[in-house]
C-alpha cells in the first residue's frame, strides 16, 4: 500500500470517531426520513445551488455536456460512473434544475471537514452513506497477510468504522430514497460502489441498488457517463454525456431475474457512453495535486 492511501485511512478513522461527523449524519438522515411521513426538509433552492456549483466548477474547468435534453422533467435516477470526489458537484453544476436531485454520497468523505459540513449543511439534497472504504479493506487484508505496521491501524478500523450493512440504516436508506422519487424529486446514484481507477472503465459488477430502486419505484434510469474526471488540473476540459433513457415495468418486489435484465441493460448503456481509448491530455498541468486532493 502506498503512504498517501495509508494517510488517507487514517483520516478516514479519525472522521469516523468524530463527533462533529457523527452528529451532522445524524441530523441528516432524520431530517431525510421526515420526507417518507409527507414533510418538507430545508434544502438551498435548486437554482442557486446550480449557480453556486456551476461559478466554482467553471472556475477551474472546461466543461461540456452532451445530450442534456434527455434528462427528463420528472423523477428518474441518473446512474453515473464514479473517478472523483468532483463528480457529485460537477452533475450539480450542470443539470437542469427540475426535478431536485439528490445524492447518495460517502458519509465520510462529505462531512470530513469542517467547510463541507458548513456547506452540505446549507445546500442540503445529500444522503450521506456509511460504509469502508476499499483502502480500508486493503489494510485489514495487509495486516492479516503480516504487515505487522498496520495491525493497530486495522483493529481501529475494525472498532471504528460502520460497515453501514446494518439493517437498520439500509432499510432507512431505503424509505428515504423510495419517498424522494415518490414525492417527484430525482436521484444521482453510483451504480459501481466506489471510485474508479482508470478512465473509461467500469469496475464491475454494478451494485444491484440502482435498478432495485428504479422497478420499485417506477421510474426511469438515465445512464450519465463522465470522461475526464480522473485526474484533475486547471483547465481541463471534463465531459458530461447522458445516455437515452432506460424503461423498466414497475414491480414493488422485483425478482432476481428482473433486476439482472436490468442490470445488464444498465451495464451496457453506462460503457456504451464511455470511449473505447481515453487519451490522457500531456503537458503541463497547474494545480494537480490541490485539485486531486481538496476533496478528500
Amino acid at each position: 500500500m502506498s503512504a498517501a492511501a495509508i494517510k488517507r485511512v487514517k483520516e478516514g478513522v479519525a472522521a469516523a470517531s468524530d463527533r462533529a461527523v457523527r452528529q451532522i449524519i445524524e441530523k441528516s438522515l432524520n431530517r431525510l426520513e421526515a420526507i417518507s411521513q409527507g414533510h418538507s426538509e430545508p434544502r438551498a433552492n435548486s437554482g442557486l445551488r446550480r449557480f453556486v456549483m456551476r461559478s466554482l466548477i467553471h472556475s477551474f474547468f472546461k466543461v461540456r455536456v452532451e445530450y442534456l435534453e434527455r434528462i427528463p422533467q420528472k423523477p428518474a435516477i441518473l446512474a453515473v460512473n464514479h473517478l472523483h470526489h468532483i463528480d457529485p458537484l460537477l452533475l450539480l453544476a450542470e443539470l437542469p434544475t427540475q426535478p431536485y436531485y439528490y445524492i447518495l454520497g460517502d458519509a465520510r468523505t462529505l462531512y470530513n471537514k469542517w467547510w463541507k459540513r458548513f456547506i452540505l449543511d446549507f445546500a442540503g439534497g445529500v444522503i450521506p452513506l456509511e460504509r469502508v472504504w476499499k483502502e480500508e479493506i486493503a489494510v485489514i487484508e495487509a495486516a492479516k497477510a503480516g504487515r505487522q505496521d498496520l495491525v493497530e491501524l486495522a483493529a481501529a478500523i475494525k472498532q471504528t468504522v460502520p460497515t453501514g450493512e446494518d439493517m437498520y440504516t439500509l432499510r432507512q436508506i431505503d424509505r428515504i430514497i423510495l419517498a424522494i422519487l415518490t414525492r417527484g424529486d430525482g436521484m444521482i446514484l453510483f451504480p459501481e460502489g466506489r471510485l474508479g481507477t482508470a478512465e473509461a472503465q467500469l469496475h464491475l459488477p454494478l451494485k444491484r441498488g440502482t435498478v432495485i430502486y428504479a422497478l420499485r419505484a417506477g421510474v426511469p434510469i438515465i445512464p450519465v457517463g463522465l470522461i475526464g474526471t480522473h485526474d484533475l488540473y486547471l483547465g481541463k476540459e471534463l465531459t458530461i454525456r447522458v445516455g437515452e433513457p432506460l424503461h423498466f415495468p414497475q414491480t414493488t418486489r422485483p425478482n432476481r431475474q428482473e433486476v439482472n435484465i436490468a442490470l445488464e441493460k444498465l451495464q451496457n448503456a453506462m460503457l456504451a457512453l464511455l470511449p473505447t481509448d481515453y487519451p490522457e491530455p500531456t503537458g503541463l498541468k497547474l494545480l494537480r495535486y490541490l485539485l486531486n486532493h481538496i476533496l478528500w
